[in-house]
């Protein structure tokens, strides 16, 4: 791994809001799929949650560009399982919905732990779902529609916390990423054929020093097949 790959994936992982996330409800088409994923990634969300059976068929042949590789998705049955998955984390669950007690999605404290309901593209957020959340909010529109894209509305809520998330300090605060998933990222994002080799060998994740260098003992490098100095060659190709 390059000295500079090393500082990006750094810089990334710095900023990432682990009490930060989407759950979307049967949000059924891929390019909307991909686009909230790769949203999420751009506002240093690491995890999303999804309710579709088939998401990560469909998610591959989506517009992601990657994203998907820096961002974990966590696939639910029902919106019940997602919903108290979110609870145990201590946040609190927006529902974007046009009712009485919506509010203008601006009025939120999203430097809170926050999930964000966003619903499927024609029918909106199921009942179920609503109830189960803590308030409604819109996004105000004065044309002739009622609702955005669902992949637009997420990215507009999302960009509205990373602005008071910005304002609050909390891009600059030290990584809340755990430890040992750190070194996962940085190991799968900055050595890629390794971590394939890795994977398919059945072999622990080795650390990565502060350098962004891999640090194994003889063992693990003779069951990669391979010696330590063909890899670092491979790897600098």
């Amino acid at each position: 791994m390059t000295p500079e790959r090393y500082q990006r994936i750094r810089a990334m992982l710095d900023a990432r809001q682990t009490d930060l996330t989407v759950c979307m409800e049967n949000v059924h088409k891929p390019h909307n799929l991909s686009a909230i994923v790769r949203t999420c990634d751009a506002v240093g969300v690491d995890h999303v949650h999804a309710v579709w059976e088939n998401y990560q068929d469909e998610i591959r042949r989506g517009t992601a560009t990657g994203s998907q590789n820096w961002v974990k998705v966590h696939n639910h049955e029902n919106i019940e399982d997602a919903v108290a998955a979110l609870r145990t984390s201590g946040m609190q669950i927006l529902a974007t919905n046009l009712s009485d007690s919506a509010v203008d999605f601006r009025e939120i404290d999203y430097t809170k732990p926050t999930a964000i309901l966003m619903g499927q593209e024609k029918y909106g957020i199921s009942d179920k779902a609503l109830s189960l959340a803590d308030q409604d909010i819109i996004i105000p529109m004065v044309g002739m529609v009622q609702s955005l894209n669902v992949s637009v509305a997420s990215a507009l809520i999302l960009y509205e916390a990373q602005r008071q998330r910005e304002i609050a300090g909390m891009y600059q605060a030290p990584s809340m990423v755990d430890k040992t998933e750190q070194n996962r990222i940085m190991f799968e994002g900055g050595h890629p054929i390794f971590a394939k080799a890795c994977k398919r060998k059945g072999l622990p994740i080795p650390h990565i020093d502060e350098e962004g260098q891999i640090i194994a003992d003889d063992e693990w490098w003779a069951k990669m097949q391979m010696n330590k100095e063909a890899w670092d060659k491979l790897d600098q190709e």
